[in-house]
């Protein structure tokens, strides 16, 4: 019994690692973020894997029946829509419960969206914090203000629906002159990364719309 989490490519489908694909191909069930988004990519592959829909609104329901499959010997991966399970997408409930019943648990190393969105921005990536999604209502403004105090660069993922909202707000409570870098579209062919103050950022971000995955790296507060 051993469950495998396995990155899928976050933009180019070239991105997949040769062991993901032998892995995917090897397991007895895959559990998949969006099954539509996923078969697209296993007929990529060649992949005849059967996948069961493992995603945020059903994990708590499901959990108990994938650890049964698992204690009974199965071989199960899990993969999201794109990047690594488990980094704001579903993953961890179900790593934390393998690993309380004994179920052997090992994440193949492969893309995610915030490493070469980091190493892109050109700001320091020697120490930095990830936030993830920031809470849309409750919380917010608490950790905005604790993004604006971190002296350490700062990793956000944001929709490209709220993006120039979210510029906005770090402009309030960093300052308009705090560089920052978005890359948005990584690896694919529309691939963008603006990097400047915020005011710079926001303004180029503000006339245009935005599409695809986003990533917002910022400098940290300087000490």
């Amino acid at each position: 019994m051993k469950l495998y989490l396995v990155p899928t490519p976050v933009g180019n489908l070239g991105d997949m690692t040769f062991r993901a694909v032998e892995v995917l191909k090897s397991v007895d069930l895959i559990l998949a973020e969006d099954t539509r988004t996923s078969a697209v990519l296993m007929k990529h592959y060649g992949i005849a894997t059967p996948l069961q829909s493992y995603h945020i609104f059903n994990e708590h329901k499901v959990l108990e029946g994938i650890i049964a499959k698992l204690e009974s010997g199965m071989a199960i991966a899990i993969v999201t829509d794109a990047g690594t399970p488990g980094i704001s997408d579903p993953g961890f409930l179900l790593v934390r419960e393998a690993v309380r019943h004994g179920v052997e648990v090992e994440c193949l190393p492969g893309a995610t969206a915030f490493v070469p969105a980091l190493i892109d921005s050109g700001l320091p990536c020697d120490k930095f914090v990830f936030e993830g999604f920031l809470p849309h209502k409750k919380g917010r403004q608490t950790r905005l203000a604790a993004v604006a105090a971190e002296e350490r660069t700062c990793i956000i993922y944001e929709s490209p629906y709220r993006l120039v909202k979210l510029l906005e707000q770090l402009m309030e409570v960093c300052g308009e002159e705090r560089a920052a870098s978005v890359s948005r579209e990584i690896s694919k062919l529309h691939a963008e990364t603006v990097r400047g103050t915020l005011r710079e950022v926001h303004t180029h971000f503000a006339a245009k719309e935005v599409k695809g995955e986003i990533v917002v790296v910022l400098s940290g507060k300087e000490g």
